[in-house]
């Protein structure tokens, strides 16, 4: 995968028009981490992540990218 489009950790919320069903339904590069009532948690390169947003299928709360995440979680395990 190119740095011109980075993998994301973030949280998808289904929009009004969508579901958390819906949104494991659809052929993206999804890597779900966690499932919710009315979220996930997923790993997604940024493209996946703008087309979500760009269909309104999802508000896309981006925490981090893999590599941030990866260097935080190394630096908080003693």
């Amino acid at each position: 995968m190119a740095e011109s489009d980075p993998t994301w950790i973030a949280r998808l919320t289904p929009t009004a028009d969508s579901s958390v069903a819906a949104l494991l339904g659809l052929p993206f590069g999804l890597d779900v981490w966690e499932r919710h009532g009315g979220s996930l948690v997923v790993a997604a390169p940024e493209s996946c992540l703008a087309e979500l947003e760009r269909r309104r299928l999802a508000t896309v709360e981006r925490w981090a990218t893999r590599e941030q995440y990866v260097a935080e979680m190394e630096r908080r395990d003693p």
